[in-house]
């Protein structure tokens, strides 16, 4: 049996689910927080979880992201005045970005700018499928209606405010388009600001900062929860809240979900500092028995994503994607040698490269010349029983040219070799 439990998250309306087993109760929390003030849907129905610590539940898969934070992630009511004190001192264009799905704080920028006295106008196909999907099931987030953006771009700067997607860089986002100078309408420029309320996702740190590097060279004025803290609040339970979720389930097992490795391990300690009496942090993949006995991992399925490359089914981290990028990074290197029935150099040994540079003061044919030697070498220095072994002397000469190409390159490219046999 399974039923849904009422808690707020940074989505609408999220709920976690009472799993229910002959052999015992697992809550499963999926993303949650704990927000005094949702501004859309009902507050965490703590009553609920009360009622299932006191009847029993063997264990608690939950959410671990914000688990290294102190204190509580905040509430969405308290980000709604923020925003409305930052748009309404900006006296040009303002552009906020943020997380399509965060639907509370779609309508806090909506609120924001009209009480500056700005026009909405909705950038980007997440924003607006997202806000046509909320208004479907009765949330009214647009009452006086959006403007498009071709109006957007003709009305003075301080009668506009953009609901941009984009927060994470993502580069055919519309406020990628935007720092681009390539979006076909809005345009971004010196007194203008972009507002990000949104977190950095582990990983896309790289892009985000590309993208306002981009913006900044435009003149556009940057305003991040670093300099406003209040702008953004988490949609993820820090230790406050994980604890307040321990004390009401009270569960005999806690298994930490949703977050890097270093998360989970810490949630787990951080279980068992609350007194719960089992904790087991899984990897991606692990089969995890509950009951009967101690909780522990028993198995592995397989996980993770599974690419189609030219026709077939292959896994991320299998090998043919890991030499591909290795090759890429770092190029290829491919020797030919022959070796007589004695086991002496007939012919080569000649190297060839494929994606490694060269310099008119030194041309790629003569650094090529140089790891021929320098293969040429690893072969003369095995002795006669190791030439007669293939692997033995496509090893050396792999070795040799690695080693040469790390301090020409300072790379390690990937190394084939055909030794052919008279």
């Amino acid at each position: 049996d399974v039923e849904m439990v009422t808690l707020t998250h940074s989505i609408p309306e999220p709920n976690g689910l009472v799993i229910r087993t002959p052999l015992g109760v697992v809550l499963h929390t999926g993303d949650w927080k704990i927000d005094p003030s949702p501004l859309l849907g009902e507050v965490t129905d703590a009553g609920a979880l009360r009622q299932l610590g006191d009847d029993g539940v063997l264990a608690m898969v939950c959410d671990s992201t914000n688990v290294f934070v102190d204190g509580r992630a905040g509430s969405e009511a308290d980000v709604r005045e923020e925003l409305i004190r930052v748009i309404a001192a900006q006296t040009g264009r303002v552009a906020v970005a943020c997380f399509a799905s965060n639907v509370a704080r779609m309508e806090t920028a909506i609120v924001a700018g009209r009480a500056a006295g700005r026009k909405i106008c909705l950038v980007g196909r997440s924003m607006i499928r997202m806000a046509a999907a909320a208004r479907h099931v009765g949330m009214d987030v647009d009452s006086q209606g959006f403007i498009s953006e071709a109006q957007a771009s003709h009305l003075p700067p301080e009668q506009v405010l953009l609901l941009c997607t984009g927060s994470q860089g993502e580069p055919r986002a519309a406020l990628s388009r935007i720092a681009d100078g390539s979006h076909p309408h809005i345009r971004l420029g010196a007194g203008d600001a972009v507002i990000f309320s949104s977190r950095v996702i582990p990983g896309n740190e790289i892009a985000i900062r590309d993208m306002q590097n981009r913006l900044s060279e435009r003149g556009i004025r940057l305003i991040t929860d670093r300099e406003h803290p209040g702008i953004h609040v988490s949609g993820h339970p820090c230790r406050d809240e994980l604890a307040d979720m321990y004390a009401w389930a009270r569960p005999q097992i806690s298994i930490p979900t949703h977050g890097e490795r270093r998360h989970l391990l810490e949630h787990a300690a951080f279980a068992r500092d609350l007194q719960v009496p089992q904790a087991v942090a899984p990897r991606n993949g692990d089969m995890v028995r509950l009951a009967p006995g101690r909780a522990e991992v028993i198995d592995e399925v397989p996980a993770g994503r599974i690419y189609i490359d030219g026709g077939f089914l292959t896994p991320q981290d299998g090998e043919p994607l890991r030499e591909r990028r290795h090759a890429a990074t770092s190029g290829v290197l491919h020797a030919a040698l022959v070796l007589d029935g004695r086991g002496r150099i007939a012919s080569g040994p000649q190297v060839r490269a494929i994606g490694l540079p060269g310099e008119p003061e030194r041309p790629l044919d003569d650094i090529l010349d140089d790891l021929a030697d320098a293969a040429e070498a690893a072969v003369r220095r095995l002795d006669g029983d190791q030439r007669e072994i293939d692997a033995e002397v496509e090893a050396a000469i792999s070795r040799a040219l690695k080693k040469a190409a790390q301090r020409i390159w300072g790379r390690r490219p990937v190394v084939q070799t055909t030794l052919l046999r008279l």
